[in-house]
Parts: structure tokens; sequence; C-alpha cells
């Protein structure tokens, strides 16, 4: 998901010949340099982040739980949301534990395997959820622009395939990623720029050249931050056209409300990853990554739990019986 193939190309060095590989120590672990540099801010940044970690986990957990349970909320609608309720789990818990260690201790190091274990869950949750929008747009354009046949259309042996290949389709896509990742080498600095192990800072460590890396991270961004983007836009695109069309005020407002939550969640999801790798190679700062990292690793994943509850009465009421079967 990240457009810095002119860092990578400015960044390379002259692949390192076997004999000057040998008097090279490949590094064994990274230091992560955290959120803050200042340790006096290191006690409040880990109870805000412990407390959105909490309710993201909470929030999507209780999401997923009241799909299962609750038979009238196994529509695609739901089902897609719960897909996004998992992949959010995974997204924020594949780097929060770390990262919170990295707070409470003096320095925060993480292990060659590890990191590379960090940035194979982490890609393949977040390009999974770039993909599954994209999906749930489709869904809401079948269910407005043609809902005679959304029954059809979207009946739940497509809606498991569709779901299906977008886990399959990113797993594949970030096995690749993660397997050119680790033919690189790293004999140099070995201090990661970010709080968690991602490709942009990854690359710009390695000692080797990352020019296939450059090339097929530009093929998965024209994919995921693109294309994937103008499917979306194009398809509320039609919705909207189709509301405007609809000749009851009622009409429109019920049909808008199916759509809203998913248009809050697309707009602040694609907010953050065009403010982190969309923008010019000289505008790069630690920071500005590490702010968007925020946004849609953490922030976003306890902020969709409670953007689809607060706003669908379906799922609320379907909390609530869930609540009152626990008590009894």
């Amino acid at each position: 998901m990240n457009l810095w193939v002119e860092i990578h190309l400015i960044a390379l060095e002259t692949p390192l010949s076997p004999r000057t590989m040998s008097n090279e120590t490949l590094v064994t672990e990274f230091i992560l340099q955290g959120f803050s540099e200042h340790p006096e801010y290191h006690v409040l940044l880990f109870s805000c982040f412990l407390s959105l970690y909490s309710v993201a986990l909470t929030g999507n957990i209780l999401i997923i739980l009241a799909i299962t349970f609750n038979p009238g909320l196994h529509t695609p609608m739901y089902f897609f949301l719960f897909n996004l309720a998992t992949m959010d789990i995974i997204c924020t818990s594949s780097i929060m534990p770390k990262a919170l260690e990295g707070l409470v201790s003096e320095e925060s190091s993480i292990s060659y395997g590890a990191c590379m274990a960090q940035l194979y869950f982490l890609t393949w949750a977040a390009s999974s959820e770039l993909l599954l929008l994209t999906v749930m747009a489709y869904d809401r354009y079948a269910a407005i622009c043609h809902p005679l046949h959304y029954s059809t259309t979207m009946s739940m042996a497509f809606c498991s395939k569709l779901a299906t290949g977008v886990w399959v389709f990113c797993a594949f896509n970030t096995a690749i990623h993660t397997g050119l990742m680790l033919r690189l080498n790293f004999c140099g600095p070995n201090v990661i720029t970010h709080f968690f192990c991602e490709v942009p800072p990854l690359l710009l460590l390695s000692c080797s050249s990352t020019y296939v890396n450059s090339i097929m991270i530009v093929l998965a961004d024209a994919f995921y931050g693109i294309l994937n983007f103008l499917m979306t836009i194009v398809s509320y695109g039609f919705i909207i056209s189709s509301i405007l069309k609809m000749r009851t005020a009622e009409g429109k407002k019920k049909a808008f409300s199916t759509c809203s939550s998913h248009l809050i969640v697309v707009c602040m999801y694609y907010t953050a990853v065009f403010y982190a790798y969309i923008s010019p190679v000289s505008s790069y700062s630690p920071r500005k990554s590490k702010l968007a990292g925020v946004l849609y690793t953490i922030l976003s994943p306890t902020l969709n739990p409670l953007i689809y509850t607060l706003r669908n009465k379906e799922v609320k009421a379907a909390l609530r019986k869930l609540f009152s079967f626990s008590r009894n």
C-alpha cells in the first residue's frame, strides 16, 4: 500500500559483493523508534493507546458475536461486516501488543522473524480491508440500484465466494511481498522510524537492491489504492444517482441510511491511506507516517464498531439481545 518507488530508486545501493557481505554483520533484530522519543509522554501514550486497543477489541468482538448469534443479521451486509470486524482485530492485534510493550520499556526491540511476521499479518489485514470495502460498496450498489434482483445477485453462496476470494487473494499477495522482503539483506542501521514493522522504512534500511520490491509495491498500490478507490467511487456514484431519483423523502432517507455507515468508514480509511502514502517524496517524514499509522491501525478499528452500531438499529437490537442473554 505504499507508493515509495521514488524513495526506493533514489536510495538503491549497489548490491554488495560476496566479499563485502562477508565483512558485514547481518541484522538479527530491529529497534522500533516508537510513538515518541520523549519518555515523559510514554505513560500518557500508553494509557491512551491501551484504552483504544481495548475498545477496538471489545467492539469488534461484540459485533462478531451479535452477528453470529442473531439469525436476523445473517444477510450479505452483516456477513461482510463480520469479516471487516475480524480484519480489524487482526490489524490492530498484530502491532499493538508490541507497541504498548515499547512504551513501558527503555528500548523496543523486535527480532527479525517477529518483524517479518508482524509485517505479514498487518499487510494482510490492511489490504484485505481495502478490498473488502470495495466489495461492500458493490453490495450497497446492488441493494439500492437493483433491489428486485438483490436476493439473487447477492446470494450467501456468492457472498461467501467474494469474502473467501478477498482473504485468499490478499494472503497470496502479502506472501509475495513478504517473500521479497525476506530475500533482502540488512547489514547496516537497524532503527525503524516507526512503531511497527512496515515496508517503506524497512526497504530504506536494506543494504541490497530493492528494485524488484519497489516495482511490486507500485503494482500493488495501483490495485489496492487507486483501482479499488475508483471502483468504490463509481459504485457510490450510481448509488447517489439512484437515491436522487427516488420520489419520496422517506425513501431517500431509508436508502441513504443503509450505506451511510459504510461511506463514513470508507472516507476515514482512505483519508488515512492517502495522507500516508499518496504524497510527494519530498514531504515524507517519520512523524507523518506514524500519525497515519495510528489512524488506520488503531483509530479505524476502534471507530468502525461504534459507527456501525450507533447508526444501525438492527445491530443495537442484536447487542441488547446478546447482553440480556448473557445476564440470564
